[in-house]
């Protein structure tokens, strides 16, 4: 199989381009670099092609899809490092996403899949867990907002596609969310705060090999990647002390919910467990631990979050 994969230096498209070159596909990646790193692709690769440039770029990304051809094209790439840059996210995700979905009409793409922040609901969703008929609401960060835009673009368009809607993917490469600001804050002897939340933590390599499966043909629509559970933040904080082996615990600061924050944010995946089987979902303190090890390796770049959530960074 020929694939294209926007973001193929981040944490998810880096993990579905090792694993279609694992079994033989043909790979080209493109990542402009702001939030992926190099170092997650090899160097030298027959079968891989990696383009450093944007998806915002029209000639770039009908040159590249109009000379590759692929049979599928997956799209993890995104802007989403600061919740002000509004610039940067509406051209990345609305203009650089809209520019995949016409190149991918223009030259006859087999399958398109596609990656949905949980943030589309809102982040005081109505139901718990929340089921794919709740209404978008992505009125909440500029990050919801573009990705739900490119999202609406896609299912108008009438490409054959997979729409993931994802809860908090972690593991290696992870450059976002609570689990990198842990690490970071933690090694500089830093005190962390907790917030008494609950999400859904599934590890990144789980999603990919579904991934895989939405490339060979299986599914269409909107599917909430999920392990249908949630955890405390606590116990997140908790795993990443021990994967760290500190010798001391380091005691976090509890704080009760902001008043625009979720006590949980729980998608319904029984669609996806429907279609794409049973999912057999990597423990937490497994993939804490796979990420602390690249952590330790690598480094925690990023820390980013999508929302504006003030943190004491004394």
């Amino acid at each position: 199989m020929k694939v294209f994969v926007t973001g193929g230096c981040g944490q998810v498209g880096s993990h579905v381009v090792e694993m279609a070159l694992e079994r033989g596909d043909d790979v080209v990646a493109i990542d402009d670099l702001s939030t992926g790193r190099r170092i997650h692709l090899p160097e030298s690769q027959d079968r891989l092609t990696v383009v450093e440039g944007s998806i915002a770029d029209q000639g770039l990304v009908n040159q590249l899809i109009g000379d590759f051809k692929p049979d599928t094209l997956v799209h993890t790439a995104a802007s989403y490092k600061d919740p002000d840059d509004w610039y940067n996210d509406t051209l990345t995700n609305c203009v650089g996403g809209t520019n995949l979905i016409r190149a991918a009409l223009d030259n006859n793409v087999g399958r398109f899949v596609y990656f949905q922040t949980a943030l589309c609901y809102g982040v005081k969703p109505s139901e718990n867990p929340v089921t794919l008929n709740h209404p978008k609401n992505p009125a909440n960060s500029s990050y919801a907002i573009s990705k739900t835009a490119a999202e609406d673009y896609l299912e108008i368009s009438g490409l054959d596609h997979v729409i993931f809607r994802l809860a908090n993917v972690v593991g290696p490469r992870n450059v976002s969310g609570p689990l990198p600001i842990f690490y970071q804050r933690l090694s500089e002897g830093k005190k962390c705060f907790v917030t008494k939340a609950r999400r859904d933590f599934v590890f990144v390599k789980d999603l990919a090999r579904n991934v895989l499966k939405a490339m060979d043909g299986t599914g269409h629509g909107a599917y909430h990647f999920s392990s249908g559970t949630d955890v405390a933040i606590k116990e997140l904080y908790d795993a990443v002390v021990e994967a760290m082996q500190l010798n001391d615990y380091p005691e976090p600061d509890i704080r009760d919910l902001g008043e625009d924050d979720a006590a949980s944010i729980l998608l319904d995946p029984s669609r996806t467990f429907q279609d794409f089987g049973d999912i057999e979902f990597t423990p937490l303190k497994e993939t804490v631990k796979a990420a602390i090890d690249y952590y330790n390796e690598f480094g925690a770049a990023g820390g980013y979050t999508h929302l504006k959530i003030e943190e004491n960074k004394s």
